[in-house]
């Protein structure tokens, strides 16, 4: 049965009221507000030793409170931003609703980042204070933020662990701290969320994302993803990027539903595993997830009961053989859905019944309740069914849009609007069929989709350009079967050097250490020069042709 038995329409105002109000708290949303039943659960935990771990609404709400109390000791106020660097663990849910409990504004940094990536976003956020665990914080020690004193540092040690000099202990800090037991109020324009979007041109981009955002996610589960009460959730999408932090974090903790966070590698095994130890009814992954379990389903599926009465999927197209494997195997079709960092999720093939109509293969399906979508040309305006054109939100038709602009960025903001603000662009090459079904065909810009996630080829330049042999690098996504793209370098060397095997691996090494593990180039070809127009810019488009 859905959760909300109001009409489509109806419940969107209702939620806008709701969210976007006055003095009001997302961690009163996401968490006291379902903590009076005490046996609730918010989280199902499990790691790869197979350590598990349950928390209730009643759990977090208490930690919560105690965590905005060691935030507050540490001088966060209301607006201040606090950046998370933590992988899918109970601290992460603890630390983004003591944020929230404060009126301060949450930065997820992907675990996957090396220095270069975090302190990008550490120092443009103007994060007061960082948390991770001793995993992850040498990454700290080589940012600009660390060394020059701009950010406290909370870690999340082993028991018994040792601690840098000057940072504070999680658990030890946790338990002494005086409990912030009522949220400071905000309003639903403020912010609460700063994730960064990787652009074509330029370095990644802070998305403000306000509380009433908190409608178009709550939206989602309903609409998109029929979230219910006897479902069990699981949606494998990292809290450190947009789909994995709205709708794995946020989304099912916001319907007063459980969610499961499994930390551990990815394994065809052990997510059929997971999926049937759990009974897990209602599953979202990416299509490389998809396509990697499939291509050991044979081997392994067969060994585990499955409870699946939903699955869908998000971040790059789905192909029709993964679909069809998926009634086979998983005995319910996979739904595609499309988001943005910027939208959140705003066209899906629904799950709910009275929103469900019939997919067809290659269609990442139609708006959603609180959306309208559209193609527009480049001047911004409508285009017909069949016309290839830009994918576009129509702004004075969709209630729960709420993308506001790019942090300290009017230039890049501005660009996003066309025909005064009335479409918002989504960048990407779509066309509508007569009854509203979208098809996605590629990018209208150099952004490269590899294995879910949106990579800017300025970034991984950048970080190329900072080994000592490197003159200038150009990169572009080359088609890949697992991944739809993975990221190509062509790179052309200072005066002296030579392009060997072994410095083509040097590179690749030098950007995953440097930048991120999930953004370096798979592929390294040295060139003489780079394809440039009359002005100097690079033609990418004449790279990717080479292949």
């Amino acid at each position: 049965m859905a959760m909300t038995s109001m009409k489509p329409e109806e419940a969107v105002q209702s939620w806008l009221k709701e969210y976007g109000a006055n003095g009001v708290s997302p961690a009163h949303f996401l968490c006291d507000r379902h903590a009076s039943i005490p046996e609730k659960i918010a989280l199902f935990y499990e790691d790869a030793s197979g350590q598990t771990l349950k928390l209730t609404f009643w759990e977090l709400r208490d930690l919560s409170a105690k965590m905005a109390g060691l935030l507050q000791s540490m001088g966060i106020r209301k607006g201040d931003r606090v950046a998370a660097l933590l992988p899918k663990t109970p601290e992460l849910l603890v630390t983004a609703l003591g944020v929230w409990r404060l009126g301060a504004v949450y930065v997820p940094l992907f675990t996957a980042f090396g220095p270069d990536a975090i302190d990008l976003r550490a120092g443009d956020s103007g994060a007061k204070v960082v948390v991770t665990n001793a995993t992850h914080r040498p990454k700290l020690s080589e940012t600009v933020c660390c060394r020059e004193g701009k950010i406290q540092i909370i870690t999340v040690t082993e028991a018994n662990g040792a601690l840098e000099a000057g940072d504070r202990s999680f658990w030890s800090e946790l338990e002494a701290a005086a409990p912030v037991e009522t949220p400071v109020p905000v309003n639903g324009d403020d912010m609460m969320i700063m994730l960064y979007t990787s652009g074509t041109t330029g370095s990644p981009k802070g998305v403000e994302v306000p509380v009433k955002a908190l409608a178009a996610f709550h939206a989602y589960m309903e609409f998109g993803l029929d979230l219910r009460e006897d479902d069990m959730y699981w949606n494998m999408a990292d809290p450190g990027w947009a789909y994995g932090l709205y709708y794995n974090a946020i989304g099912p903790l916001l319907l007063g539903k459980s969610t499961l966070f499994f930390n551990a590698p990815f394994g065809a095994p052990e997510i059929f595993r997971v999926l049937s130890k759990y009974r897990v009814t209602n599953f979202a992954s990416a299509p490389t997830a998809y396509r990697a379990l499939k291509a050991e389903s044979e081997k392994v599926a067969g060994k585990f009961s499955l409870h699946i009465r939903v699955a869908s999927s998000a971040g790059e197209p789905l192909n029709p053989e993964v679909i069809e494997w998926s009634k086979k195997v998983l005995g319910v079709a996979i739904h595609d859905h499309y988001g943005q960092t910027e939208l959140g999720m705003s066209a899906n093939n629904h799950h709910r019944s009275d929103l469900q109509r019939p997919i067809r293969m290659g269609s990442m399906g139609h708006s959603m309740p609180g959306f309208r979508m559209t193609v527009v040309d480049k001047e911004g305006s409508e285009v017909e069914p069949g016309r290839e054109g830009i994918f576009a939100v129509d702004v004075q038709n969709s209630p729960l849009f709420w993308f506001r602009g790019y942090w300290n960025d009017e230039g890049r903001t501005a660009e996003k609007f066309v025909a005064n603000r009335r479409y918002c662009l989504a960048g990407d090459s779509v066309s509508m069929d007569p009854d509203g079904y979208f098809y996605f065909s590629g990018r209208t810009d150099d952004i490269i989709l590899c294995a879910g996630y949106r990579i800017g080829p300025f970034e991984v330049e950048s970080a190329l350009l900072k080994h000592p042999a490197v003159a200038e690098a150009a990169v572009v996504g080359k088609p890949d079967a697992l991944r739809l793209e993975t990221i190509k370098a062509f790179v052309a060397l200072k005066p002296g050097m030579v392009g060997t095997n072994e410095l083509a691996e040097e590179l690749k090494t030098f950007v995953k250490t440097h930048l991120s593990a999930h953004q370096y180039p798979r592929e390294v070809e040295f060139v003489d020069q780079l394809p440039k127009t009359p002005s100097g810019k690079v033609q990418r488009f004449l790279l990717r042709k080479r292949d």
